[in-house]
């Protein structure tokens, strides 16, 4: 149904990493959600009138607040595609990200709201009436609806990796056992006149549905902090750029992520020191235009000499990297050189430390002097600390 429905109604739906692709997946889904929901939330309104049936009210009235959350759905991607700006020149995509947490809030307050509820029903034991087979089938064919929409929207965030498809599809489904612990609690109720029942199921899927509600805020907060690029982006990243002739080695990969469809990197690129920069300078250009033009990534290349062909230049880079590979194996070193003088030689080179590491960036120096001093007094080691953003450079 979900393959269906994209394939009707979202041009080009194959390009997801298009802005207007992605804003219609977004559009699709929100008025899914919007129509699947109203539907529901006429059902059980409705239902809850008849029966007199607090609870089955309270969950028409969760369809509602849930119509309200794919108009939001439908609001945040219409906003995220809009084109940069002078005021905001990464453009609108983050939005997204403010949707989904939107709508982990509404989360939380479905959970608190469920939860007074069922406290309060429990305290003054309220009595549900006139419920039959027929009050049960609707609400199953409810759940039934709520599955189908939990999946539809898991498959759209999949399709356009979105964090606020993927709180939709998780809501759905907190809705599903929200309304089938209203079921039980019926059908126990019809069953035993045992009038808490309802009221403790409904005190547990509260608990549920409100820790499900922190998870998904923790979930879409993170990139709006900005979190660590996956494994698989930086492996990728690194093969491609290292695939080119005269590119020797890559460090200080850095990637900024503006949306799903928005990413800036930078990355400091070796090449051989007696290379023409002309030459090397022309491969750094047709790397950077590569990958804006097949990955959509606008990257900014360093470009770093390095002499590879000077024997003693590269005995000493070993024993240096020797010394501090033997400090932590999480160390590495780059941009090496060596600087001679008539009195002592500086030994000129940055180091990249993991963000969580057992000393100072001060202490981390201070040591590798010491252990470079024990070679030759007159070394002079000029030690930059880099902060290491991935794993790639070791």
């Amino acid at each position: 149904m979900q393959k269906l429905l994209v394939k009707l109604f979202i041009k080009d739906y194959q390009k997801i990493h298009d802005s207007k692709v992605r804003s219609r997946y977004g559009t699709l889904s929100g008025i899914v959600g919007i129509i699947s929901n109203l539907i529901l939330c006429s059902m059980k309104i409705i239902l809850g009138i008849l029966t007199a049936s607090l609870s089955i009210l309270a969950d028409g009235i969760n369809n509602l607040t849930d119509a309200g959350s794919s108009v939001i759905t439908l609001i945040g991607f219409k906003l995220s595609s809009v084109p940069a700006d002078e005021d905001h020149p990464f453009g609108h995509e983050r939005i997204e990200y403010i949707t989904g947490l939107i709508i982990s809030f509404f989360i939380l307050i479905i959970g608190f709201s469920l939860g007074k509820e069922s406290i309060t029903k429990l305290i003054h034991q309220d009595v549900t009436q006139n419920i039959s087979i027929i009050v049960i089938i609707v609400m199953i064919i409810s759940i039934l609806i709520k599955l189908w929409q939990s999946i539809f929207y898991r498959k759209m965030a999949k399709a356009i990796n979105s964090e606020a498809l993927v709180a939709s599809s998780k809501d759905s489904l907190n809705d599903c056992i929200s309304t089938a612990a209203v079921i039980i609690g019926l059908i126990l109720f019809k069953l035993t006149s045992w009038q808490p029942i309802d009221s403790i199921l409904g005190i547990v899927v509260a608990i549920f549905i409100t820790i499900s509600g922190l998870k998904m805020v923790f979930e879409t907060v993170n990139p709006l902090i900005g979190t660590k690029p996956s494994q698989d982006e930086i492996d990728a990243i690194t093969k491609k750029i290292l695939s080119h002739s005269g590119i020797i080695g890559i460090h200080d990969l850095v990637i900024h992520h503006y949306g799903n469809c928005t990413t800036f990197a930078t990355v400091h690129a070796e090449v051989p020191s007696d290379e023409d920069i002309v030459t090397s300078h022309d491969i750094i250009d047709n790397i950077e235009r590569e990958f804006r033009n097949e990955l959509g990534i606008d990257l900014t290349i360093h470009m770093d000499p390095v002499d590879i062909k000077n024997p003693q230049t590269n005995e000493l880079k070993e024993k240096i990297l020797h010394i501090v590979k033997d400090i932590s194996p999480d160390l590495s070193i780059h941009d090496f050189r060596v600087v001679y003088g008539e009195t002592h030689t500086n030994l000129v080179f940055d180091v990249a430390m993991p963000i969580k590491f057992s000393c100072t960036k001060k202490e981390l120096r201070e040591l590798i002097i010491s252990e470079i001093k024990k070679i030759d007094e007159n070394y002079f080691a000029i030690i930059q600390i880099d902060q290491l953003y991935n794993r790639n450079e070791q």
